[in-house]
Parts: structure tokens; sequence; C-alpha cells
């Protein structure tokens, strides 16, 4: 359990998140200061320095963290695990690791913050940087750990299918029904049609382990 200081700097840290989308909703982005932000969640812009770099951390406060969390679960790839198995619990997993940390966004801050990376340039440019960072990141890991039944193509494909067609199957249903197990039910189905043609790279492995190195005798 956090400590007293440790529960103080993240209240403090999700108050400047509060703040700074609850100004970004109501003034705009552009037109929204750092100062502001720091009087809005009751410190100075000294202490939000502490904490942020600029605004665009705001809007992209939780990437670093789930892309670590996406990493000790790929390093921590169960005994018999298959890929396909290992990537449908990266998924699950992280949702539940959200709700239980309560950095679980709500649905009017996913809204909000999806509007300004479709609308402001400099977010844009941000969110495709940090797109291929942790894609390229988790493909790397996924074929560490997965050396006998992916190469490192095939590796980065599955990351870019799977993380691909979760996002924007999450991003088309936000305006529908809005329970967050609902939203688990359509990432995890989107997340078993991408890798659905995993499948037939698994069993090609498992074949290719069975046969031993080329030119053994069988």
């Amino acid at each position: 359990m956090a400590g007293l200081r440790e529960r103080k700097k993240q209240r403090t840290r999700r108050a400047l998140i509060e703040a700074a989308l609850r100004l970004f909703a109501e003034k705009g982005y552009a037109d929204t200061t750092l100062a502001e932000i720091a009087a809005g969640a009751e410190v100075s812009t000294r202490t939000f320095f502490s904490y942020f770099n600029g605004k665009e951390d705001l809007v992209f406060h939780d990437a670093e963290g789930r892309v670590e969390r996406a990493l000790e679960l790929l390093a921590g790839r169960r005994p018999g695990e298959s890929v396909v198995a290992l990537l449908l619990r990266l998924i699950d997993e992280g949702f539940e690791q959200a709700r239980e940390s309560g950095e679980l966004v709500t649905f009017e801050e996913a809204e909000l913050r999806m509007r300004l990376i479709m609308t402001e340039p400099a977010l844009q440019g941000r969110a495709l940087l940090l797109l291929y960072d942790s894609q390229l990141r988790l493909a790397r890991a996924l074929h560490e750990v997965c050396p006998d039944e992916l190469d490192e193509l095939e590796a980065a494909a599955a990351v870019g299918a799977l993380f691909g067609a979760v996002k924007l199957a999450v991003m088309t249903h936000l305006c529908g029904d809005r329970s967050l197990q609902r939203i688990q039910v359509i990432a995890r189905r989107a997340a078993g049609i991408a890798l659905e043609g995993l499948r037939t790279l698994e069993t090609r492995a498992v074949a290719r382990i069975h046969a031993g190195p080329p030119g053994m005798a069988s």
C-alpha cells in the first residue's frame, strides 16, 4: 500500500489531469495556459513542472504506464501459454489492472482526449510517435518471449494487427453502449478477429519445432 506522501502525490497528479481536461473542454487546448491548469488544481506552476513537462503530457498521462505493464506481462509468459492466449490475456489484464489501480479513464475523458488528438496538430504528432514507439517495444518483447513461434516480422505484424483492431473498435464504440463491460467485450472480440491469422503461424511454428533443424533426419 502506498504511503501518505505517495498518496498525496497521486492526488495532486490526478488533480492536475482533471483540471487540464476540464479546461481543455471549456476553453480549448490552445487557449488553456499552464498557470490556469495549476490554479485549477490549487498548486503552483512550479509544482506543475514537478509532475509534467507540458500540456501534451496531460493528454497522454497514462501512455507510458500502460506500455510498462504490457511489457511486464509479456515478460511473464506462463509455461505452455500459446502466443494467441498470451496476447488475449494482455488485453484482458490491461482492463483489470486499470480498474484495480483506479486509473481507468471515464468515457467522457476518453471522448475528449480522442477529440483533442483528432483536432490538434501537436497532439496528432505526439500520438503517432507514442503509437509507433509503444508498438515497436511490444513487438520486440513479444519476439523475445516467443522466439520459436514468431520471427521479428511476424511479431511486429501480430502487435500491429492486435492494437490497431482493438483501438479502432473501441474508438468507434465510445458513442454507443457506455458500459465498461461492453467495451471490454468489444475489445476482446476485435482482438480475437485480429489474431485469427496468428493461429496459422502457431500451427506452422509447432510443425517446425517438431521437425527439428533443417536437414535433420526424421
